[in-house]
Parts: structure tokens; sequence; C-alpha cells
């Protein structure tokens, strides 16, 4: 009869220490049977990482290329003589700060207004039990799987009609729309993580309902309120199609994205500046998803298990 270790661990199994529970060495060949076990899924995850991560390669590699260089058949892992002419010629060019600032202005309006709201839906769906919660959140969960760009047709007709058309006021209202139910989604998950007799507490202690949110739940929630906002503003900051279709006379009013797609008409046949230009729009996802990585894994592990 077998016994047992004191934690549980069979006695014919290997510890975690390399070691045998009667102290003897683990064979080589238990030793090396995890790693290999893993060893198709971690050659899948770097296949994986290479074939999403080249075409970024390739775009900043070509962004800092000679001219001369950038059609050569001779594949380089970085050029020998990097140049920042491509980066001077993008920032430049006619309209660049102009449809830079468009873009700003239009996606963070859209992500703040849509964390207000969500958050405001989110409480109430997470904190209350009214008639039609059941509904609300399944009509939630409908609009997120919706793809939007079906509505495009019936999104130019309504901007049309009232007059919204050239204005960068619709496109902030229909990135609001577009990012509004993925936010109360993942803030009612988070919500539900945060135990309510912390609010409870609060209560007791002299808080109203609105002074315990704002001193209890709302600083627990600041990795959720910064992965919604970076998933609004990824999806605000590259969209296309409602931007291309709902800006027609007044250009001025275009957005990057727009902009970057007749890029190579001013400009010709010149793919380091259509390049560097595309390095330039990347920057800022790039840049905030760095600084708020760690919030944000957090707040979208957090958003998806609970709730």
């Amino acid at each position: 009869m077998t016994t047992a270790s004191t934690s549980g661990r069979p006695a014919s199994g290997p510890t975690p220490s390399g070691r045998t529970p009667s102290g003897r060495p683990t064979p080589r060949h238990l030793t090396l049977a995890r790693p290999l076990r893993r060893a198709p899924l971690n050659l899948a995850a770097l296949a994986v990482l290479a074939v999403s991560v080249f075409p970024v390669y390739w775009m900043v590699l070509t962004a800092f290329k000679p001219t001369r260089d950038i059609q050569s058949q001779t594949p380089t892992f970085w050029p020998a003589d990097p140049t920042l002419d491509h980066f001077a010629t993008a920032v430049s060019a006619d309209g660049f700060w102009t449809f830079w600032r468009n873009s700003l202005t239009v996606t963070a309006s859209a992500v703040l207004l849509a964390l207000v709201v969500a958050l405001l839906a989110a409480f109430a769906v997470a904190r209350m039990r009214w008639r039609g919660r059941k509904a609300f959140i399944l009509m939630v969960f409908v609009a997120q799987m919706a793809p939007w760009e079906a509505l495009l047709v019936s999104m130019f007709i309504i901007a049309r009609d009232t007059g919204m058309l050239d204005k960068l006021s619709m496109l902030t209202l229909i990135y609001f729309m577009t990012t509004l139910p993925f936010t109360i989604v993942t803030l009612r998950g988070f919500l539900a993580a945060i135990p309510p007799e912390l609010e409870e507490a609060a209560l007791m202690d002299g808080c109203d309902r609105a002074a315990a949110f704002r001193r209890v739940v709302l600083p627990l929630l600041a990795p959720g309120l910064m992965s919604t906002s970076l998933f609004g503003f990824i999806t605000a900051w590259n969209e296309f199609a409602f931007a291309n279709a709902l800006i027609i006379k007044n250009q001025d009013d275009r957005t990057l994205p727009v902009w970057l797609s007749s890029f190579s008409n001013v400009f010709g046949t010149d793919w380091g500046a259509t390049m560097a230009a595309s390095t330039l729009f990347m920057l800022p996802v790039l840049l905030i998803f760095l600084v708020l990585q760690r919030r944000v894994t957090s707040g979208m592990i957090a958003g998806a298990v609970k709730g």
C-alpha cells in the first residue's frame, strides 16, 4: 500500500524540485517530458507571432529604407543606411496635422462619452435588479456581435436627412455607438468582481451612494476603465468605412485613415513616405498600450471571466 506525502502528492510521482519523495533525482525522461509536450504549442505560438508581427516589421523597415533600396530584391534585416527623409515627407504633407487633430478629437470624444454612459449602464446591470434586465443584457451582446459595416447605408441616409453629412460630430456618435456595447459588457464583468460589501461598509460609515461609488468602487475599476478605453481608442482610431462614406465634400474634416488611403496618389510610387505615415499613425496606440499594459491585461481578464 503506497503512502502519500503530507502535501497530498502521490509518493511515486516526481516533486517540483526535480526529485522523487524518497530524495532520489527524477529520471531524465520525466524531466524532459513536460518541455517536449509543450514544444508544439510553443512552436505554434511563435508561428502566430511571426505572421502577426512581420507586416508591422516590414512597414517600419520600409519607412527607414532609402528610396533606392525599397524595391531592392536583396532582403535585409535592417537598412545599412537608415534615413528619416520619409518621415519628414509624411509630416510635411498637406493636411497631415489637420487630419491628425480630427482623428484625435473624434476618438477621444467617442471614448470618453462611451465610458460615462457604459459605466452607468454597467452599474445598473451589475448592482441592481429590475424588470427587463436580462433582455437588456441580451440586446447588448447582440449589438456587440453585429457587423457595424452592415449599417453603413442606413447611417448614410440618416446623416443625409438630418444634415449631419461632412461633420465630425456624426462620426463621434457613430464611434460612440460602436464602442458602447463592448464597454458595457467589460465594465459589467469587472463591477461584478467587486464585492458589494465594500459599498455597504462605506454606506454604514456615513457615505451616500454616490460617495461610496466614487471613493470605493471607482478606484478598483481603474484596470477595467483602462482596458475598455484602449479598445475604444483602437476601434475609433482605425475606423475607415464610415469616415470615408460620411465625409464627402468637406475634405478638411477627414480623418487619418481616409487620408492614408489617398497618400499614394499624392506621392505616386513613394512607398517610403507611405510606410512612414503608416508608422506614425500606429504610434499613438502603441504608446498607450505600452504605458497601460499591466492594467489593461488585468482589466481584460477580470472583465472576461467575472459576472
